[in-house]
């Protein structure tokens, strides 16, 4: 692809995520999500391979269902009440319809089909572009909303947890397990969200940085499958030996990062009388831990064949560039001891 394409399309992807975020009104919001859609289509089929193309089409019918919703509930809100504030969605119909279109683009289950399969057609680049920068848009309205009932987010999130811990247990594909290692994260938020809004955003902020990690080293690694791992100790021994503490901290182990906002999480949810939803939001972080424990033990204890094609890597000049790794690596393993700064930094 040229520079100057990829340039605009960069920064038509920055734009309409940014206009998104600083609107208050629903047809700017919109606007916003429809640029940034449209920016990320190119990218994606930009390998002119099948798959890729097949994942491209599901991507965009799904977004644009997502948007047609969305902008026909902000309507319907406008009609009912006058308000095209975003702030000021009071009528619990059009709410319900931007939640669940929102939840869409986001793929939070029981909407969450597409997800798997998109990513599992993408190269790594795109596949992290998709993971990371994509939620934040569709974040940014489900924090400036105030549904008045929880009840929804709640089924949501732990609707989400569960589909993101089970639906992971069977996957070879690394793509996919990080489709529903998203799933099992996006649930953990939405959990939260109408409690702590303040919370939410610390967990999607944790979520970034160890999938960001957790990419840029599949994409080292040039691994797309449970296999590629095993032989990354010949091409990468030093951060094989990272890699198990950024896999068990997406499934939030202490004493690393990700064990953070769960924490956080199940102590607020607890707060609220919750109590049983916090008990099944932990139990299914079991469901996700062992699938990460399953990409450890593949990486860390199995052996791959000891010959000299399986030797050489290691001792080649690596040209990529290594320094957001080693940043989101460093992020990933030790920011639970500033737990405390941080809660502070977010009450400001």
């Amino acid at each position: 692809m040229s520079p100057y394409i990829l340039t605009t399309l960069a920064l038509s992807l920055g734009s309409g995520t940014i206009l998104t975020l600083t609107s208050s009104h629903w047809l700017l919001a919109w606007m916003g999500l429809e640029i940034n859609t449209l920016a990320i289509i190119p990218l994606m089929a930009q390998h002119h391979h099948p798959r890729a193309v097949e994942a491209t089409t599901k991507y965009f019918l799904t977004q644009a269902t997502g948007a047609a919703t969305l902008l026909f509930a902000s309507t319907t809100n406008a009609w009912l009440t006058g308000e095209w504030e975003i702030q000021q969605m009071t009528h619990p119909i059009p709410a319900t319809m931007i939640i669940m279109a929102l939840s869409l683009k986001i793929g939070l289950a029981p909407l969450h089909t597409w997800l798997p399969e998109v990513l599992q057609g993408l190269d790594l680049t795109t596949g992290l572009i998709m993971s990371t920068w994509q939620k934040l848009g569709p974040f940014a309205l489900l924090l400036q909303m105030q549904p008045a009932h929880p009840t929804i987010l709640v089924i949501l999130g732990l609707i989400s947890t569960l589909t993101g811990g089970w639906g992971g247990l069977n996957q070879t594909q690394l793509r996919k397990i990080l489709a529903y290692s998203s799933i099992a994260h996006l649930g953990w938020m939405m959990l939260v969200l109408q409690f702590s809004p303040s919370l939410t955003l610390l967990t999607l902020m944790t979520y970034l940085v160890m999938t960001l990690s957790t990419f840029l080293i599949f994409k080292l690694n040039k691994a797309t499958s449970i296999n590629m791992l095993s032989i990354s100790w010949a091409k990468t021994p030093a951060l094989t030996a990272i890699t198990p503490l950024i896999l068990l901290s997406l499934g939030g182990l202490p004493p690393l990062t990700g064990f953070m906002p769960k924490w956080l999480i199940l102590q607020e949810l607890t707060k609220q009388d919750l109590a049983f939803t916090a008990t099944l939001a932990a139990l299914t972080a079991l469901l996700s831990l062992y699938f990460y424990l399953r990409l450890t033990y593949a990486m860390t204890l199995t052996m791959a064949p000891n010959n000299l094609t399986g030797l050489s890597p290691w001792r080649l000049q690596n040209t990529q560039t290594t320094l957001p790794l080693a940043l989101t690596a460093s992020m990933t393993l030790l920011l639970l001891p500033l737990t405390p700064a941080t809660l502070t930094l977010l009450t400001l």
